[in-house]
């Protein structure tokens, strides 16, 4: 699995909760219907324009809110690669992981602009941004979740390990 991607950036701020991830409204919904009102209430064109491979940047307490896994699984649909911010909510961290989506907590995160290029080594923390050349240290995914990440999520890893049994 590749360790390290690059993308554009996404800039949002702080307490990005569960419900502007994964509307409740379309909570019944499939994936990809949820998907497209996914943070529609602080920016309408984000899931019309995020492109595959692009990178999320937030403040402190992104995904706090209920425990609900779409909130990750709507990211992954979109194509985002990796989710930077400053803290996450608990739930939204390991559910992020158990998915395979990457997730980086980097303390202070200011420097980031929306639109900026960025490059994430997620075995580092180590955060290039390719706009202007600085880098920020992130924290590097523990070794644990990250075998569950190359794995591409929780079940494909313990299936892998354990087989279909």
């Amino acid at each position: 699995m590749k360790t390290t991607f690059s993308g554009k950036v996404w800039r949002f701020g702080d307490n990005i909760d569960t419900d502007l991830l994964a509307p409740g409204p379309y909570m019944k919904s499939p994936l990809t219907e949820m998907a497209q009102h996914c943070l529609e209430a602080i920016d309408e064109n984000f899931a019309k324009s995020v492109q595959h491979g692009d990178i999320l940047v937030a403040g402190i307490g992104f995904g706090i809110g209920s425990s609900r896994e779409q909130a990750a699984q709507v990211l992954i649909e979109l194509g985002i690669k990796a989710v930077v911010a400053e803290s996450f909510a608990r739930i939204f961290y390991r559910n992020a992981l158990n998915l395979g989506l990457p997730v980086i907590e980097c303390p202070d995160l200011s420097p980031i602009k929306d639109n900026d290029r960025l490059q994430i080594d997620i075995t580092t923390g180590i955060i290039t941004n390719l706009s202007d050349g600085s880098q920020l240290q992130g924290s590097a995914i523990p070794s644990q979740l990250m075998a569950i990440v190359e794995a591409g999520g929780l079940m494909p890893y313990l299936t892998a390990k354990h087989g279909n049994s």
